[in-house]
């Protein structure tokens, strides 16, 4: 690969000032450049500690709010029809946006973007815990899905663009994989701590606090980029995905709150669909594509985005069916459940940090993500043994704590391998599509099997009439509760299982190279910027 020999004098605070003969330099100076103190090298770790509590806050937001619900309702005086939309509103904007927030922070600057909705962010969160009425409250979460939208893609790519070293790479992404992956059991816990001791708006104010502290750090340390000359968008492209998205995902929330029958369900997936293949299709002619199809069609990062999806499904499973069952078969408070989740956040957070940063480099994310699905598979399959009455100790801690060892091996070297190797420009979008598969899995996840759930516990108790006048109603409630978690749990294993056909048939095996040749230098109107000025990151 020939490079273009360009003079370029990098100045950061406590830099010293030295020339880069070519792109290749760039990258490694940039990864490995320290002035006399090593400066530099803390200043990438305290940006590391700064990404991570934004992405915190934004994952956490996805099951605090779960928690606050009952209470909310009671509060507000909305109908339990309605409670769905409080999570809904969130998501559908979340996940419908997400491609548009990734090609801005590539156009716009990843700092401008990241703090921009950082911003947003906290200041929808004030106005959704000082809702009055249920039309504010909706109006505050669609707001917070907005620009968690822009916030999510600015982080991730932020990260790539930072740790570009494969061994500081791999540590980093070990902290934002087990943050990815571990948020949402971190979130019951909080949720429910919040809700018991303070009031269910805390749930929301509580993000003023990640967003204030993310901010200032942003400020102070990350780098100014400066845009590049003309920025264009793929105007026609976000429409259709834009539209592709939240059909898909009010599609599914539909389906999980009513049928698979009922028009407003099948006709947004069809709808869904359908704009997602003219999506497909106007990626592969736009001049300016919203997200390039060098993207998608290289092989590792097409198995990653697919891996997350699945991934995400059954871990999102996980966490539906085991609140449900510890709340309602053992009785345990909003608290205590989010306390029982606590094993599978410690399994997820030490198989991410073994998985990336001692595995990855040797073995690549082929057979770690394939183990690690099957790791998963076999922690659900030993739930769906849970009886009416099945304790925590005898039947909870164990398979969560496989099944967090299974997910952490999946989630953060799937982060790692759907952004590596992705040109500068596109490192934005690239971020966002692994949280687009992200969200996607946890709506196809939690509609699917709660339908499987539903149907399975109808149709025992359809079956067990004669046993109620024998043993009672509440009894027989409990073992069509039980038959429909183990139901449930069983598809979950069958997900995961899955997602480990998939990962060994799509990812190559082997570690992780860079691709020996450049994108095509037609393929985005940023790319002679990105080369002529390598900026510091942010």
């Amino acid at each position: 690969m020939h490079y273009k020999c360009i003079n370029h004098i990098i100045s950061v605070p406590n830099f010293r000032a030295y020339a880069v003969t070519t792109e290749k330099e760039v990258v490694n100076l940039m990864s490995s450049a320290t002035s006399p103190d090593g400066a530099w090298d803390r200043r990438r770790w305290l940006i590391l500690g700064v990404i991570g509590l934004a992405q915190l806050m934004v994952v956490l937001d996805l099951t605090v709010m779960n928690v606050a619900l009952p209470s909310a309702q009671r509060a507000l005086g909305f109908t339990t029809v309605d409670r769905q939309w409080v999570v809904t509103a969130y998501t559908l904007a979340f996940g419908s946006l997400l491609l548009l927030g990734g090609r801005l922070a590539d156009l716009l600057g990843r700092k401008v973007t990241f703090l921009t909705g950082l911003a947003g962010f906290a200041g929808v969160s004030a106005i959704g815990g000082a809702s009055v009425n249920f039309a504010m409250l909706i109006t505050a979460r669609a707001c917070q899905g907005a620009f968690a939208a822009l916030l999510v893609p600015s982080a991730l790519s932020l990260l790539t663009t930072t740790f570009t070293g494969p061994r500081d790479r791999g540590r980093a992404f070990a902290v934002y994989g087990a943050i990815a992956g571990a948020g949402g059991a971190v979130g019951l816990l909080l949720g429910g701590a919040l809700t018991q001791y303070l009031s269910w708006r805390w749930c929301l104010y509580v993000n003023l606090i990640f967003a204030a502290v993310a901010f200032t750090g942003g400020a102070l340390l990350l780098g100014r980029q400066r845009s590049p000359g003309r920025p264009r968008l793929d105007i026609p492209g976000v429409l259709l995905v834009s539209g592709a998205l939240f059909c898909l995902v009010y599609g599914f929330s539909n389906a999980a709150a009513h049928s698979w029958h009922a028009p407003s369900t099948w006709g947004f997936l069809a709808a869904g669909v359908a704009l997602g293949m003219a999506f497909a299709v106007w990626q592969g002619r736009a001049a300016h594509p919203l997200l390039p199809p060098r993207v998608v069609l290289d092989r590792n990062r097409g198995g990653a985005y697919a891996s997350m999806l699945i991934a995400s499904a059954g871990l999102f499973g996980i966490f539906l069916f085991l609140t449900y069952y510890l709340q309602q078969s053992l009785g345990y408070s909003p608290l205590v459940t989010g306390v029982a989740f606590l094993p599978i956040s410690a399994g997820l957070i030490l198989a991410s940090n073994l998985s990336t940063i001692v595995l990855m480099p040797r073995f690549g994310p082929r057979p770690l993500v394939a183990l690690g699905m099957l790791a998963a598979a076999g922690g659900t399959a030993w739930l769906a043994q849970l009886g009416p009455h099945t304790g925590y100790a005898a039947g909870v801690a164990g398979p969560i704590i496989l099944a967090g060892i299974g997910v952490g091996m999946v989630i953060a070297p799937v982060i790692n391998t759907g952004t590596f190797g992705v040109a500068p420009q596109d490192a934005g979008v690239a971020s966002a599509t692994v949280t687009v598969g992200q969200q996607l899995g946890a709506s196809v996840g939690t509609s699917l099997l709660n339908t499987i759930f539903t149907a399975a516990v109808t149709a025992y108790l359809t079956a067990h009439l004669a046993t109620a006048r024998l043993i009672g109603r509440p009894a027989l409630t409990g073992l069509a509760l039980a038959h429909g978690y183990d139901t449930a749990f069983w598809w979950t294993a069958g997900i995961f299982t899955a997602g480990a056909l998939t990962a060994g048939a799509l990812l190559r095996p082997g570690p992780l190279r860079r691709a020996s040749t450049p994108p095509p230098a037609h393929a985005d109107a940023t790319t002679a910027q990105a080369k002529a000025d390598p900026a510091p990151p942010g």
